[in-house]
């Protein structure tokens, strides 16, 4: 893994020139310094999701896009391979495989993550036989993944921002802006794509605990456009309701299910049972790629436990809890689709029954 500060990118993820890394924007150490890293090996690669370098549900499908094309561009160099030899195709196919079994473990709450791998892996195996035509449809594919994204939060920020007007204050729960995505982002984009249009917003971050997503990145993000944002803590969020200084909620999403159940990080149900309580409508805004089908409800989400460490000890000089006591440390919840106004995707508004409305915009996605 090598820092390449020096090197400017546009996007905070990319191929390298030579296809043989995945540059990407070192997020945690996001505000305070931006560094970008390329990434080699599978090690590089799975670290950089399970440490949070690079996250965001769309933005994580789009880096393991990426990483499956270098990978398969690094195990097609091996030289006790033929290309032309069928044994030799198939063995690279294995070996694809496993690079996107090991990538998928990092993380198991975010659907994107898997979804891009097969994306790359059925793109190889419908390839013709031969690894260069395998090698070079993974490329192909992952160029696409990351397109379509970017088409994709445009779309997305056009139909958020049918639902807001000027003036509204809008709260929003961690962080789903550029950084997390791609362009305008999903729950950013239409605050984003707004203030471009020369409207104005009064935004309110939670500052999103443990690990303060709100506060480092998505202020960041909304400062620099030039967005009135304001930093509040987590448990801030009644009040600013109460005070009826909130219009809407926006929330992007890691996975949601067929009934329309939504994880999303740690803290977005509660922001969803208190804008229900204020009469506040509530929103996740995330591309069709997050909706799994073959997930029926909430309850069939994996949410991953993360280290308790990240509670007790982080961005703190000293420990600030016991030693020894014990932490309960889920990076996601599930918001129940009784609490969601509707769900925000590239194709279209969708709203209540959400077991029908997902169907069709999903549906709508693969016929296109």
């Amino acid at each position: 893994m090598k820092n390449t500060r020096e090197v400017i990118h546009t996007d905070n993820v990319c191929m390298r020139e030579d296809g043989k890394a995945v540059v990407i924007i070192d997020q945690s150490l996001l505000p305070g310094r931006t560094e970008y890293l390329e990434l080699e090996t599978p090690e590089e690669m799975y670290d950089a999701i399970y440490k949070l370098r690079v996250r965001g549900a769309p933005a994580i499908g789009i880096f393991a896009a990426y990483c499956m094309a270098v990978l398969a561009a690094r195990e097609g160099e091996q030289d006790d391979r033929k290309a032309d030899e069928s044994d030799g195709a198939g063995g690279f196919f294995a070996a694809m495989k496993r690079y996107g079994a090991y990538l998928k473990s990092s993380r198991p709450t975010a659907v994107n993550l898997t979804w891009a791998v097969d994306r790359t892996i059925n793109a190889a195996r419908t390839a013709d036989t031969g690894i260069e035509r395998m090698i070079a449809a993974i490329k192909e594919e992952a160029l696409k993944i990351h397109s379509e994204d970017m088409s994709m939060c445009q779309t997305i920020s056009e139909y958020g921002l049918t639902l807001i007007k000027e003036g509204d204050g809008i709260l929003t729960h961690c962080n789903a802006g550029p950084l997390a995505t791609s362009r305008y982002g999903t729950a950013l984009g239409p605050i984003l794509l707004g203030t471009e249009r020369g409207m104005s917003f009064k935004v309110f971050a939670d500052e999103t605990r443990p690990l303060l997503q709100g506060a480092r990145l998505t202020a960041y993000e909304l400062q620099k456009a030039g967005v009135d944002v304001t930093l509040i803590c987590d448990d801030m969020a009644a009040t600013v309701m109460k005070n009826g200084w909130v219009q809407a909620c926006f929330v992007g999403c890691d996975r949601v299910a067929a009934n329309g159940d939504t994880a999303n990080k740690i803290g977005t149900l509660g922001v969803a049972i208190l804008a229900r309580y204020y009469g506040i409508p509530f929103y996740v805004l995330g591309p069709t790629s997050t909706v799994d089908l073959g997930c029926p409800s909430g309850n069939d989400i994996p949410i991953e436990l993360r280290a308790p460490e990240e509670i007790k000890e982080k961005f703190y000089k000293e420990p600030m809890a016991p030693e020894g006591v014990r932490c309960y440390n889920p990076a996601f919840d599930v918001t129940d689709n009784s609490l969601i106004t509707a769900i925000i995707t590239e194709k279209g508004i969708c709203r209540p029954p959400f077991d029908e409305s997902l169907k069709v915009a999903v549906a709508e996605g693969q016929t296109k």
